[in-house]
């Protein structure tokens, strides 16, 4: 999909307040696409605030040195925001059930709605949508729009945005990196990322407790459909007797592909007797978007995931399990 850039910069011309926000659970592309787009909006001497529905996860907390990110009920009030922005910017996502609270501010807002994101999704948020299906990570969309909008990107920003795009590509070894890829990531390089640095803040610095729940539920992973289809789950009880949270899920699933032959991965996170989350993880012609879409989520071709309000996980893995199989053949 082509973006609307001229729209775009005529948008961010003419306002002057920006609140940015992300998904729940925000992930280095959500975060890293937030602090970019907040250095480009005041390179060109806007005020930007970031307020997201949910916290910053611990793990990933490098990424905001300064602690910018603040959560709505939290650190800001609703009112607040409606009465102080007069835009709110969505990044790296354009699904409902995503923005929580912050989506509650979209429908009663009285200024403008701007959305970017790389996402599919069914949903109509209000307000100017600028997605770009086909790019590897809205940070690559953000370091375009400083681009367009004539910023040079600073150290802070290249920081942010080469974790978010280089977390979206797994590394750059997702199916979703191009040779265009490359070319951004070297650009923040040049720009003052660390790639050494941003690599042990990602990957080398896991707790005891994460690391032991990612052994308890790899031991649990089963395979179905000869070997194609793998499948496992963190429950309460793993947090319990592990002591990890639920942020210390991430990069799971990724890690069940690596088993050979299996062509698509299901995870599931029990975040609470009625709640609970599914990542869908495919190197094959199932299409992970479409089968989240089944269960109210979305995402991409090759990755994406779906969250479940008022029912529990013993009541959804045998249906998100029946739909993969059926996906399947």
């Amino acid at each position: 999909m082509t973006i609307a850039w001229p729209r775009f910069v005529e948008l961010v011309r003419n306002h002057r307040r920006f609140v940015l926000t992300s998904h729940v659970r925000p992930d280095c592309d959500a975060l890293g696409s937030e602090l970019g787009m907040a250095g480009a909006l005041e390179a060109l001497g806007k005020e930007a605030r970031i307020v997201n529905p949910h916290s910053t996860p611990p793990v990933i907390s490098f990424i905001d040195p300064d602690r910018r990110v603040r959560k709505i009920g939290t650190d800001v009030s609703p009112r607040e925001v409606l009465d102080w922005a007069d835009v709110l910017f969505v990044l790296d996502t354009s699904a409902w059930i995503q923005l929580a609270e912050m989506g509650d501010l979209l429908r009663e807002t009285k200024g403008q709605v701007i959305v970017l994101d790389h996402h599919q999704s069914s949903d109509t948020l209000p307000g100017a949508i600028f997605r770009d299906a086909g790019a590897e990570a809205t940070g690559v969309l953000v370091v375009e729009a400083a681009d367009r909008l004539g910023v040079k990107i600073t150290p802070p920003m290249a920081r942010a945005l080469f974790a978010a795009i280089a977390t979206d590509t797994g590394w750059f070894r997702f199916s979703s990196t191009k040779p265009s890829t490359y070319t951004v990531a070297g650009r923040l390089v040049e720009a003052g990322a660390s790639p050494v640095e941003i690599y042990r803040c990602l990957y080398e610095q896991d707790s005891l407790a994460r690391l032991q729940l990612r052994g308890r539920v790899l031991a649990k992973a089963q395979t179905d459909l000869d070997g194609r289809l793998i499948h496992t789950a963190a429950t309460m009880e793993d947090f319990a007797a592990t002591g990890a949270r639920s942020s210390d899920t991430e990069e799971i699933v990724n890690a069940t592909l690596t088993v050979a032959g299996v062509e698509l991965a299901l995870f599931f996170v029990e975040l609470a007797a009625d709640r609970c989350k599914v990542s869908f993880r495919s190197r094959s012609a199932v299409d992970c978007s479409e089968l989240a879409a089944k269960f109210g989520g979305g995402g991409h071709k090759a990755a994406a995931g779906a969250s479940f309000k008022g029912a529990g996980l013993s009541e959804v893995y045998p249906k998100v399990l029946d739909a993969a199989r059926a996906a399947m053949g």
